[in-house]
């Protein structure tokens, strides 16, 4: 499976290259848009201008000498043709191609507008009327042919250089000005992105000090709805779990490191007795009493030894997960089996059963709940001597089975019931006997949380410990 890899481009370089490109592109498009749009606005004037001689050239149709008419349109800066009814033809003014040579200045006698003195004035009496118009012409020329409505037409043709030459100066006014606000842009928007990125400094600084041993350093975003902010909340998160992580690594290690002690230490006792005994028989010439004596404590101590072993080998298998073979089972039966081997192993123990009339039904492995149940029975035995009072009992709470074994010994401190449930760990009135090795709570509360209940130890009144087995009733 290949991994992925995360692409570590310059975040800040690729922000300000993104953005001023795209305020280069909103420029071409207004520069465009100006163009466009300014071209056919000034193109437009110049056809508004042609359709207003025209119309007053209609106007003065018959009443005007049409030499003179032309005459006097040619001094406006425009090519003048009309082509009477009967087929003569008046030119005046300019060629076309002067005029796309030498379009007239300022001032000059394209200036004047409808209201000039050389600007033919509509004549009231007139009945001659523009009856249809035709505009054409390229980029330097604009040509308006109009026919009147006594038959004669006319053409009159105006420059358009001058449209060119105005779109050229604000192209250039707008090349120096986008250049400018592109400068201005790339300027602002480094600063801005470069404050804005500014977190991201601070959480590679927090990231290198946790590496170099800081492990308390954190964010603290401010505000954690922001993205920066989910980032460094996130980050802040992932470095608690993986601080948390660690010191439950360290715990567990030293954990393991004490129990590994703790163990070697136990079985070291019952080895060693094993060694000497063996030791003695085979180099002393023994025989009758003390030979058996030898043996016997041989035994003992191998004994002591294949328990503390089988303990441990149940402990690993608890660690890495029991395969139950689950039964639906009535609890009554386990409390009732257990009750008839306490006074065969025990005869000095004054036992008390409690268990409710009607069935209270668990799937359980059956085999490994009756060995916790022993085992906590024969933990209340050796707290009272053999000779003290242990309660049995069987009930249900809340939609739960409880079992509960309560005894009248020395009991358990209210700072030492969590810590009983560790391997390998007895009190100090326990430690005085041979008997256990302070594996027995914890394997019983691995099989239970493999049930998905627990073993707790609990408060018993003035005198005494209470241990409770916490199971789920099966479903109905």
């Amino acid at each position: 499976m290949t991994t992925p890899v995360l692409r570590s481009g310059s975040l800040r370089r690729r922000t300000i290259v993104a953005v001023v490109a795209l305020v280069a592109l909103l420029l071409v498009v207004l520069a465009v848009v100006v163009d466009v749009a300014l071209g056919a606005r000034l193109r437009g004037q110049i056809e508004d201008r042609l359709r207003d001689r025209a119309a007053a050239t209609a106007s003065l149709v018959g009443t005007v000498d049409d030499a003179d008419l032309a005459e006097r349109l040619s001094d406006q800066g425009l090519a003048v043709r009309i082509d009477g009814a009967g087929g003569e033809s008046i030119v005046a003014g300019p060629s076309p191609e002067q005029l796309r040579e030498a379009p007239p200045g300022p001032g000059g006698p394209g200036a004047g507008g409808p209201g000039d003195r050389s600007t033919p004035q509509a004549a009231p009496s007139s009945s001659v009327q523009v009856v249809a118009s035709e505009v054409s012409g390229d980029d330097q020329l604009v040509t308006l042919r109009s026919t009147l409505s006594d038959g004669s037409v006319l053409t009159l043709t105006a420059s358009a250089v001058g449209v060119g030459e105005t779109l050229a100066q604000v192209r250039w006014i707008m090349a120096v000005a986008s250049v400018g606000v592109l400068v201005l842009a790339a300027g602002a928007v480094t600063l801005v992105v470069r404050r804005s990125l500014r977190p991201l400094d601070r959480v590679s600084e927090v990231a290198r000090a946790i590496g170099a041993g800081e492990r308390g350093r954190r964010l603290r975003p401010t505000r954690a709805d922001t993205e920066i902010g989910r980032v460094a909340t996130a980050l802040d998160d992932m470095l608690d779990d993986v601080v948390g992580a660690e010191q439950t690594a360290r715990e567990a290690e030293q954990r393991l490191r004490a129990f590994l002690s703790d163990a070697a230490h136990e079985l070291r006792t019952p080895v060693a007795g094993i060694r000497a005994a063996a030791d003695t028989l085979v180099r002393a010439d023994l025989d009758g009493p003390e030979r058996e004596l030898l043996a016997a404590h041989v035994a003992r101590e191998a004994g002591r030894a294949s328990r503390l072993v089988d303990d441990l080998l149940m402990m690993a298998r608890v660690d890495r997960g029991l395969e139950l073979q689950r039964v639906e089972v009535d609890l009554r039966t386990l409390v009732d089996a257990e009750a008839r081997r306490v006074p065969l192993v025990h005869p000095s123990v004054r036992l008390r059963t409690t268990s409710p009339e009607g069935a209270v039904m668990a799937r359980v492995d059956v085999d490994r709940l009756a060995q916790v149940v022993a085992n906590l029975v024969e933990n209340a035995a050796r707290a009272t001597d053999g000779t003290g009072r242990i309660d049995l009992a069987l009930e249900e709470r809340a939609h739960r089975a409880v079992i509960s074994v309560t005894d009248d010994g020395p009991g358990v401190p209210v700072a030492e019931r969590e810590r009983i449930f560790d391997r390998l760990v007895r009190l100090d009135t326990a430690r005085a006997s041979a008997a256990g090795v302070g594996l027995g709570l914890p394997i019983a509360r691995g099989i239970a949380r493999a049930h998905g209940g627990d073993v707790r130890c609990t408060a018993a009144g003035d005198r005494g410990a209470r241990f409770e087995i916490d199971l789920p009733l099966a479903a109905d």
